[in-house]
């Protein structure tokens, strides 16, 4: 099992693909959508079957598409019935679901689960124990508690939080293997799967379309976690567009060509409300219970795994540039990243630097 340490950039990222008869973009950290395939386009070969859906799943939009002579309908059915399982199992929020039963449970019982489940589960955990509790998925209760995202976002009172903290804590949740059980030490405790849900999920699919034989795809769940399968069809890179944060859509800081990878991002701009001029946004520290005040924008991960990328863009953002920098080049295996900074500094690890172009004059490099 790959788990590397632990969504969104103030750099939306947008692959950019010249698809059969049109250009399509995907829209990283917004709700994307693609539509037609016709005749012969750059970056595709004439006559390549592709296929390509659109969902609605996960609380956002659900873009794939496939290609190649093994690419078919069947594929595409097959994925949607994988996303909509995973959804019901892994949800915290959906009656009936396993992961809401964990939750309703907590402190009484142990809930037997799916294998699917309990490796997600797994999963989190080892993130967790990997960044010393910065990815902690039972931070359930302080995402209640600020409510960011809703209509019932504010900013809670010391004693609250400080109520919220006694119940995250990774290391009360109890997992039984050989029964494939799960359970919260603790009744009030909340398990999330939102850190590493979709990276999960997109990992799933690609496994899937490569054992169907499937060597060039592109998956994006909803922004979150892009994944590319092989090259283009045409054998070329896919092109990503990183968009300034602080400009219209379309408005590009920079680019980067990637292959066969994933790139997921967290952001302070995405989810967030103002109060007495201070940015209160959705990627809270586990340590204080409060948003990160670090001074980064935004994060992005580049792996070969989604999984890996999904926790990692939660857990090194709470590291802060200096931190997350060392602990990522302190790595076994290769996995980029470039933060952006309130100061439109760009920090990247080493390996990304000559992949990374820089296009707007208003950022530069801050190593």
């Amino acid at each position: 099992m790959s788990h590397r340490k632990g969504k969104r950039l103030s750099v939306y990222i947008v692959v950019l693909v010249m698809l059969l008869g049109f250009a399509a973009a995907v829209i990283y950290g917004l709700k994307s959508g693609e539509t037609g395939d016709s005749a012969t386009a750059s970056g595709t070969k004439a006559n390549t079957p592709s296929f390509s859906q659109t969902y609605y799943i996960y609380d956002t939009v659900v873009n794939i598409k496939i290609y190649g002579d093994k690419a078919s309908q069947q594929n595409m059915d097959e994925i949607k019935q994988m996303l909509e399982r995973m959804d019901n199992e892994l949800s915290r929020t959906k009656a009936g679901g396993e992961l809401y039963k964990v939750n309703q449970l907590a402190g009484e019982q142990a809930v037997q689960v799916s294998d699917e489940t309990l490796e997600a589960v797994k999963q989190a955990v080892a993130y967790a124990k990997e960044t010393n509790g910065l990815f902690d998925p039972t931070i359930g209760p302080l995402v209640d508690l600020w409510g960011i995202g809703t209509d019932k976002a504010r900013v809670p009172s010391q004693q609250e939080i400080d109520a919220a903290l006694k119940l995250v804590n990774y290391k009360d949740i109890q997992i039984d293997e050989a029964a494939k059980t799960v359970k919260l030490a603790m009744k009030g405790m909340i398990l999330d799967l939102g850190g590493i849900g979709k990276g999960f999920a997109a990992d799933k699919v690609a496994e899937y379309l490569r054992s169907q034989g499937i060597t060039s795809a592109l998956i994006d769940l909803g922004g979150s976690s892009i994944i590319t399968i092989g090259t283009k069809p045409d054998g070329s890179l896919w092109n990503i567009g990183l968009q300034d944060p602080d400009q219209s859509r379309g408005t590009q800081l920079g680019t980067i060509k990637i292959n066969n990878e994933v790139i997921d991002n967290s952001g302070v701009y995405e989810r967030f409300f103002m109060q007495n001029g201070i940015r209160y946004h959705h990627i809270l520290d586990p340590r204080t219970g409060y948003p990160s005040q670090n001074g980064i924008k935004s994060l992005t991960i580049m792996s070969s795994n989604a999984t890996d990328a999904d926790a990692l863009s939660t857990g090194v953002f709470l590291m802060g540039v200096k931190d997350g920098l060392a602990y990522l080049e302190s790595l076994p295996e290769q996995i980029e990243a470039f933060f952006v900074t309130d100061d439109n500094k760009i920090y990247a690890t080493p390996s990304i630097k000559e992949r990374l172009k820089i296009t707007d004059s208003t950022y530069s490099r801050g190593n």
